[in-house]
């Protein structure tokens, strides 16, 4: 019995182990068939080539942004095309042209700024948005074509003259650092020969200065000439306090239009109880080389005049075969690509980019850097195959500096005025400057320009210490 026990327990055993390897063999040849009947996996597609033209806030921004897209898996091939090597903190360029500021400290390298992106620095000289190719000048002499899948346009504006006469030739611009170089040099050149100069006529023509917008530009362009004059005037002794003249010429009837109109009120009011003239419901006329002529019919005799009160889209903007509209910008979508130009988009100050509101975004740094991360969002997501969203920001704030540690502005809502808007307007560029390096020493910049008369030095030589009518796009090419 315990044999047969036995016995009967052995079969049983064996048969369940019979039972599971069949199932096993059944399974495995099952997954054979499938993996042979299947169609085999397709392989990754070529990444998607993209090309951004310019390195200012929205390009970089874009490229940055290009960059963390490559590491969550999209397959991206970014290539950062810009005439210049260096990204410029443009709302200090004023304080570099007063010498407040050493330029180098308000740029930062392209190459460190998108460090994980091909960076090609040289002018694009067309974009053939069939063959959909961009033709670059790096310098060799030999053209580049650079292929593109999509086009982030972000090459900004010019200064514009409108044509009037001899604005171009004799108006000195404030876009980039060698304009601010130029004009800091040219001012100290002019009190060198003011302090020299025994003819009464001669030396008011040399001290007096004109700058031709109400903007922000414009003010604290004047601003900073004031505080960069009246620094140094202990090193000139014929020079006398209420010597140096300046005058700010705006169209409207109030400076500072972006501004509520009380901080308006209150920055005129700052500007002329420093001795500052400003001509209101008057513009620019013409320029010679020693006066500038207003629409009012006064004549200023002066061999200084800064133009701010007009810029367009780069020109490149305009070679393509598309809607353009206020000031030269491409017209976009809420989305921001170019309507009839297939992969085509546009962003910062050449895009027209329409608001919720009806408007259009204003072009500040704010929003560039805004729309380059959208924008590069939006390829990623076409690359992907989803639907691009559009862009949608609210305006953080606005502050504009008044010299003398004075300044105006309004966050959320909300006004400052004051040694406070002045103190909060360095706080908040200092803490967007890109890296700890700048910070530190726009910091020390300014702890030294606290303690110490702003350096006289001229180092241009004199050939280069005037306006070139280059800077100003050709009437074909603003056209």
């Amino acid at each position: 019995m315990v044999g047969g026990g036995g016995g009967a327990g052995v079969p049983g055993t064996g048969g369940l182990s019979a039972v599971r390897g069949l199932t096993g063999a059944l399974y495995q040849g099952a997954a054979l068939l499938v993996r042979r009947l299947a169609p085999p996996a397709p392989e990754p597609g070529p990444a998607a080539r993209v090309v951004v033209v310019g390195g200012g806030f929205a390009g970089v921004a874009a490229a940055r942004r290009f960059e963390r897209l490559a590491l969550r898996g999209h397959r991206l091939d970014v290539t950062l095309v810009s005439a210049s090597n260096y990204l410029l903190f443009t709302p200090m360029l004023a304080e570099v042209a007063s010498g407040a500021l050493q330029a180098r400290h308000i740029s930062a390298p392209v190459r460190a700024a998108a460090s994980h992106t091909r960076f090609r620095h040289g002018t694009v000289e067309q974009i053939d948005p069939v063959r959909r190719t961009v033709t670059l000048d790096a310098g060799s002499g030999r053209p580049e074509a650079l292929p593109y899948d999509h086009l982030v346009l972000a090459v900004g504006s010019v200064a514009h003259a409108a044509g009037l006469p001899g604005v171009d030739e004799h108006a000195f611009t404030l876009k980039d650092l060698g304009d601010a170089r130029v004009l800091r040099d040219h001012v100290l050149a002019l009190l060198e020969r003011a302090d020299l100069e025994p003819d009464d006529r001669k030396r008011r023509q040399l001290l007096t200065f004109v700058v031709a917008g109400g903007g922000f530009a414009g003010t604290e362009a004047v601003a900073e000439l004031f505080d960069l004059v009246h620094s140094v005037l202990p090193y000139y002794p014929g020079i006398g306090e209420g010597d140096p003249r300046f005058v700010l010429v705006h169209s409207g009837a109030m400076i500072l239009p972006e501004l509520p109109p009380e901080l308006g009120a209150y920055a005129l009011e700052r500007l002329r109880a420093r001795g500052i003239e400003v001509r209101l419901g008057v513009r620019a006329a013409g320029a010679g080389p020693a006066d500038v002529r207003l629409t009012s019919g006064e004549l200023i005799s002066t061999r200084t005049f800064v133009w701010t009160a007009g810029q367009r889209a780069n020109p490149l903007a305009a070679t393509l075969p598309a809607e353009r509209g206020r000031g030269g910008a491409l017209v976009v979508d809420a989305t921001m690509r170019v309507p009839g130009l297939e992969g085509v988009w546009a962003v910062g100050d050449c895009a027209r980019i329409p608001a919720p509101d009806g408007g259009t975004y204003p072009p500040t740094a704010q929003h560039a850097q805004r729309e380059g991360r959208q924008v590069a969002d939006n390829i990623a997501a076409v690359v992907s195959g989803r639907a691009p969203r559009p862009f949608a920001f609210r305006t953080l704030g606005v502050f504009v500096a008044l010299g003398h540690r004075t300044a105006a502005g309004e966050i959320r809502g909300r006004r400052f005025s004051g040694l406070a808007a002045w103190m909060l307007w360095r706080g908040i560029y200092l803490a967007k400057l890109p890296g700890i390096e700048k910070r530190a020493r726009v910091l020390f910049d300014w702890a030294l320009d606290l303690a110490f008369p702003r350096d006289i030095a001229v180092t241009a030589p004199p050939a280069h210490r005037f306006p070139a009518a280059a800077r100003f796009p050709r009437p074909e090419e603003g056209s």
